[in-house]
């Protein structure tokens, strides 16, 4: 997704993995990885979702990074920011129901999240080579016509 995006998109890897389950009673002190997240994604002016199906949903440390991000009431991080999503899966309908399932949360989240183009990513156990490029140029083309949408997206839609 980086390579494939146009000049003047930067992007930023926030690390969600060491996240504790939210839990509403830690929150006047919060864990310190909280804190961490919260300070790092406040800044951000849009959010790129990329994310594996999990049973039909998106996996559960992504979904802990949401529910993270959104507290304490009324101090969420998301508020406003632009968004798309982009969902993988080893079958056939490329994450379809995590894709859909994402978006819900980001409604009430209130993240305008991008529409079209929609990018399910299909057999993506198959979809790099040796070194870790795309194989397809056909994927290659779309994820970078999907990458220019958003951006776009996100000067149309940026926090004023």
């Amino acid at each position: 997704m980086v390579e494939a995006a146009p000049a003047g998109l930067s992007f930023t890897f926030i690390e969600i993995g060491d996240l504790p389950h939210y839990n509403v009673d830690l929150d006047p002190t919060p864990p310190a990885s909280w804190t961490r997240f919260r300070e790092a994604v406040a800044p951000i002016d849009a959010v790129l979702f990329v994310t594996p199906e999990f049973n039909r949903s998106v996996p559960s440390a992504l979904k802990n990074a949401l529910d993270v991000g959104s507290r304490p009431y009324g101090h969420s991080v998301w508020d406003g920011k632009p968004t798309a999503v982009v969902s993988g899966s080893a079958g056939a309908i490329g994450g379809f129901g995590a894709n859909h399932h994402l978006r819900q949360s980001l409604v009430f989240l209130n993240m305008p999240c991008m529409a079209q183009p929609e990018a399910y990513i299909s057999s993506i156990n198959d979809m790099f080579d040796e070194n870790d490029k795309v194989k397809s140029e056909g994927t290659r083309k779309f994820l970078g016509s999907f990458m220019q949408a958003y951006s776009a997206w996100i000067t149309t839609n940026a926090k004023k």
